[in-house]
């Protein structure tokens, strides 16, 4: 007997669940695409040859400059971490330091990462590594270099056996006696990597920068003292878990007064946003608290940085050279723009651009009426899209892991569609408890909405829509298909259950995605299914490649991880048309 041949879509390279994308300008550094080497890397580095780099690295943007350095490699950015100012080494530092296990969830310091670039710093030039260092806080030196080096007052040292008793002889053999006294400190190593380039680093600060080198110091040795005995007050933080905290509190006010949103204003932002805009007493809608903070700074921090520059023009001690330096730095900015690695205008919102115009219909022309006749209005609009973005960044996943730059930029831009779609249904001055959308794409909107609308409130009817009409909607009609699935295999039939069970948990907490692990089972019944379920119920609802391949009975080998991001009514119609179709898929 012949086999049927299978008219299902295969899935291409998902046996397990889909792998994250190292998307470009996310890598860490020396990491690069495959065949970036002749189209990015060869201009960039002849722009990096350029003899008026010193002079241009002083007026990049932190995140150009970090962005930059990830490309060109960590070990090859000696140059532009020399010529940098403090206050950009500071922000890149808040980028480069910290890493979450999972987005969304709490960075935490990268000891790792900070060895790496001490290394650097000390091969750029022990003055140079001095210099830079004794200008950045000390606390997070003192934070970096504690997770290396134990300090001790070498009077205070009798015998090793004096410091946490079981403790120093461990340490003593497993790095084979790393230890030097610097300044009248001892510094004993609790690791072994960087450690000359650690002490090289103390040597050059203390020949040159002591009043730095004894605060370290002193930090460091407080921080090395053994852990007291319990008081009663063991609950709280230790020292070294304090200074940690602390440090971790400036980089977030830091980051704040810059304009980005920190992870839990992001969560927060979008948790409100699913549930719906909030009102006042006399029922007029008021804007998400989060938003007005983030924008009214970011309009500080620009009057802020207008006023700086006015003070001092890009170089001013070389007038004759300004043109050469501009040129350069905009040509760095340019070829960064092109990799994705650096924020620029959704490619959406790109004249010309954009393969599905239609799909972005509502917003396209009323973005490009603002900006032709509103400057301000125009500006604001902007700033709307770049803290959507970082919200996004920061504070969601897509396919369990980060938005790359231009993925978030481009899910704002479809959402905020998708919420203009939906005016005036859904719109905060128009809705109503259990108000529904007509269904109909909304292409009456006057070109003058964006002037007196904010876009902020745009995509909080966007994403609504999605959390209600996507991902609850298609959790509930899993729900209903798996109670009426029964399947022969014990096993099989028990994991059906036990995801029905988590999904009612989770749909109502309003979290279906935490039900992700559980939709594994599917992927046995039908991979195309499991994969489209996948993106339909995440944090940000996409709409898989695979799910139109379905509907569209395509055959042959079909991405995991493509996907297109919902912006109009049409699309959701495409959803609900998939899950109808559903219990006779999974049924098969």
């Amino acid at each position: 007997m012949s086999k049927r041949k299978s008219h299902r879509p295969r899935i291409h390279n998902a046996i397990d669940a889909p792998k994250p994308v190292r998307a470009a300008g996310l890598l860490r550094a020396g990491d690069s695409e495959p065949g970036d080497a002749h189209s990015f890397r060869s201009p960039l580095a002849r722009l990096l040859d350029a003899p008026q780099l010193a002079r241009v690295v002083p007026h990049l943007a932190p995140e150009t400059l970090h962005q930059l350095i990830r490309h060109v490699g960590l070990h090859a950015s000696g140059e532009l971490v020399a010529s940098a100012t403090p206050a950009q080494l500071t922000s890149v530092f808040d980028f480069d330091l910290w890493r979450s296990a999972q987005p969304g969830l709490v960075e935490q310091f990268d000891a790792d990462r900070f060895g790496e670039w001490l290394e650097l710093l000390v091969e750029t030039g022990e003055p140079v590594a001095a210099r830079i260092v004794a200008a950045l806080d000390e606390h997070l030196v003192t934070v970096g270099l504690s997770r290396y080096i134990r300090v001790f007052d070498p009077s205070a040292i009798t015998s090793p056996a004096s410091i946490d008793d079981d403790l120093p002889d461990t340490e003593m053999a497993m790095f084979g006696g790393l230890e030097c006294e610097v300044g009248g400190y001892l510094v004993r190593a609790i690791r072994a990597d960087a450690w000359d380039a650690i002490v090289a680093l103390l040597v050059a600060l203390d020949d040159d920068y002591q009043d730095c080198f004894h605060r370290v110091m002193r930090g460091c040795r407080q921080l090395s003292n053994s852990v007291p005995e319990v008081d009663g007050l063991d609950h709280l933080l230790m020292r070294p878990e304090q200074l940690l905290h602390d440090v971790a509190l400036d980089r977030e006010r830091r980051r704040s007064q810059q304009g980005y949103s920190t992870r839990d204003d992001a969560r927060a932002f979008l948790r409100l946003a699913r549930e719906g805009r909030r009102r006042r007493p006399d029922g007029t809608p008021v804007l998400n608290p989060i938003a007005a903070t983030y924008l009214r700074t970011a309009e500080q921090t620009a009057a802020s940085a207008d006023h700086d520059a006015s003070l001092v023009p890009l170089s001013a001690a070389e007038p004759g050279s300004t043109g050469s330096v501009v040129e350069t730095r905009d040509a760095i900015i340019g070829l960064l723009a092109e990799s994705g690695a650096v924020p620029q205008r959704p490619r959406a919102l790109l004249e010309g651009a954009g393969s599905q115009p239609s799909r972005l219909a509502c917003i396209r022309p009323l973005m490009e009426y603002v900006r032709d006749t509103d400057d301000t209005a125009h500006l604001m609009r902007n700033r709307e899209l770049a803290f959507l973005a970082n919200t996004l960044i920061a504070g969601c996943s897509i396919q369990s892991r980060s938005f790359t730059l231009q993925e978030a930029s481009d899910a704002v831009v479809g959402i905020c569609n998708l919420g203009l779609e939906h005016w005036p249904a859904r719109w905060p001055e128009n809705d109503s408890p259990g108000a529904e959308s007509t269904g109909e794409p909304n292409s009456l909107l006057p070109r003058t909405f964006l002037v007196d609308h904010d876009l902020v409130t745009a995509f909080e009817v966007g994403w609504q829509v999605l959390h209600q009409d996507v991902c609850l909607f298609v959790a509930q009609r899993l729900i209903v298909a798996l109670t009426a699935l029964r399947r022969a295999d014990a096993e099989v039939d028990r994991e059906l259950r036990v995801l029905r069970i988590e999904l009612r948990r989770y749909r109502e907490a309003g979290t279906p995605w935490c039900a992700r692990d559980a939709l594994d089972v599917i992927a046995i019944l039908d991979m195309p299914a499991w994969v489209s379920l996948l993106g339909l119920m995440g944090e940000c609802p996409v709409v898989p490649v695979a799910l139109t391949a379905v509907l569209e009975g395509r055959t042959g080998s079909v991405s995991a991880t493509a996907f297109e991001f919902i912006s109009t009514t049409s699309q959701i119609a495409t959803v609900r048309e998939f899950m109808a179709q559903l219990p006779n898929v999974l049924r098969r």
